[in-house]
């Protein structure tokens, strides 16, 4: 395993250590989060602990029900006790790009019905501005080209995302599609996001503001955890 490698492994394990007994828990999306699934389904085994789960993409659930952890839905739960998930980037004032696995619109509800939303990356994941990697936005199939138009006026390049060989569109879990936009540099995330999702056709954007609890970063070596709150 290279370093690199190991670094999303102990940060996804050390994120599990604060899941308890009877918690409902929000699972992420990505190589990262892989390890968290995977680390949870083994405390599942080992310790008979008691959870639910809700999982942000088809393949995180299917992933958590090989590893036995059960399954809920939001029309059984209104809330989660915390959710663990990764970041594509992580700014300085702790807000995040996230959708480049192509969850985003569920990673959004997830991470938002949570008391506590755990940040799990590494080293390379941090960055003083957004905008280094592309942001997702996740638009309505009908009239992406017209909602392409209009996200472009701001200033941008947004490019249709491709599935394999780029010859048909990548269609999320919703049935939408993603535009993966070159900002450049987002220094003000906030206004940026209220601003897209104010265009007709785009459902969510990649921009996590104001949800983060914690972050959990490893280099491979060592892990570190960091409240937003020091005071926790």
């Amino acid at each position: 395993m290279n370093k690199l490698d190991q670094a999303k492994k102990m940060a996804g394990e050390r994120a599990v250590q604060f899941v308890e007994d009877g918690m409902v828990v929000g699972l992420g999306t990505g190589s990262t989060s892989v390890w968290a699934v995977r680390r949870l389904g083994e405390r599942v085994q080992e310790e008979g602990l008691n959870i639910q789960a809700i999982g942000t993409s088809r393949q995180t659930e299917e992933l958590a029900r090989k590893a036995h952890i059960p399954l809920v839905t939001f029309a059984e739960v209104k809330e989660l006790d915390l959710a663990i998930d990764g970041a594509d980037e992580l700014a300085h004032d702790w807000s995040l790009t996230k959708g480049g696995g192509g969850a985003l619109l569920r990673e959004k509800l997830v991470a938002s019905s949570a008391c506590r939303f755990f940040v799990i990356i590494d080293q390379t994941k941090r960055v003083h501005h957004l905008g280094r990697f592309l942001l997702p936005v996740e638009v309505v199939p009908f009239g992406w080209e017209l909602t392409q138009s209009r996200i472009q006026r701001k200033r941008c390049r947004a490019q249709l995302r491709g599935l394999g060989d780029r010859q048909q569109p990548f269609v999320t879990d919703n049935g939408n599609y993603i535009l993966d936009c070159d900002f450049k540099e987002i220094l003000d995330p906030a206004s940026l996001h209220h601003e897209l999702k104010a265009l007709p056709g785009v459902v969510e954007s990649g921009l996590f503001i104001d949800m983060v609890y914690a972050v959990i970063e490893s280099d491979g070596i060592d892990v570190s955890v960091e409240y937003k709150n020091p005071h926790v």
